[in-house]
């Protein structure tokens, strides 16, 4: 197996986002860090949670298949989950509603007590490769990096890796700052939440969240590690 083929087998793309730089508008399709911009008029803040992001998908230039048919997700966090790190699940610590239209959507102001809330500005990036034990490399690719570690000058990071954006993203690999976590095939990987020096929001020790989804139960599970 040549190189170029273990990164034509590797290689994702993502859509990451920039933390601020730009003027806010408040309008639609503007994705957020620490603000919740929008809601149905029926919803509320969800009591004992801090607003943390407002993500608007439709018009991204990468968004994974299984969300291919939401148009907006905003999540809202527990701060308790800072007591519960190491659970396996840290899904019942978020509020994330996805929507499937915009349409009726009214403006808010919901913003979170201590993130410095910034505007998230996407950009494609087709470079996205997975940590080395974080769970995305085939066992059968492993074993020919393996071999050619043995036998050959030779190392995954220089050789293969060209980026892994421990940044907020949707789609790609999840950063994992640890040994990788996943739920199996039917909750794939699709969004991260990273520490923001910007936003003043810090995951312990530079610490990321990881987002998994199954669009059939249309359930999420949520993993944490840091430095």
């Amino acid at each position: 197996m040549k190189i170029d083929d273990i990164k034509s087998q590797l290689v994702r793309k993502a859509t990451i986002f920039e933390t601020g730089g730009v003027r806010p508008t408040h309008d639609l399709h503007e994705s957020w860090i620490g603000y919740v911009g929008w809601s149905l008029p029926a919803e509320q803040w969800p009591q004992g949670f801090q607003p943390l992001a407002t993500l608007f998908l439709r018009d991204l230039p990468f968004v994974p298949a299984s969300l291919k048919h939401i148009e907006l997700l905003t999540l809202f966090i527990n701060e308790e989950i800072f007591d519960h790190l190491i659970e396996d699940d840290l899904s019942r610590f978020f509020e994330i509603r996805a929507y499937t239209s915009i349409d009726g959507l009214i403006q808010q102001n919901w913003q979170h007590d201590h993130i410095r809330a910034f505007p998230l500005i996407p950009k494609l990036v087709d470079n996205d490769y997975p940590t080395w034990d974080g769970g995305g490399i085939p066992s059968e690719v492993e074993d020919e990096i393996l071999r050619l570690e043995h036998e050959e000058d030779f190392e995954y990071f220089d050789d293969i890796v060209e980026e892994i954006y421990a940044i907020h993203k949707i789609g790609g690999y999840p950063a994992f700052c640890q040994s990788g976590h996943d739920y199996g095939e039917d909750f794939p990987f699709v969004l991260q939440i990273a520490s923001d020096e910007k936003a003043y929001f810090n995951i312990v020790d530079n610490g990321n969240f990881y987002f998994f989804f199954n669009p059939e139960l249309h359930e999420w599970r949520v993993h944490c590690d840091f430095y």
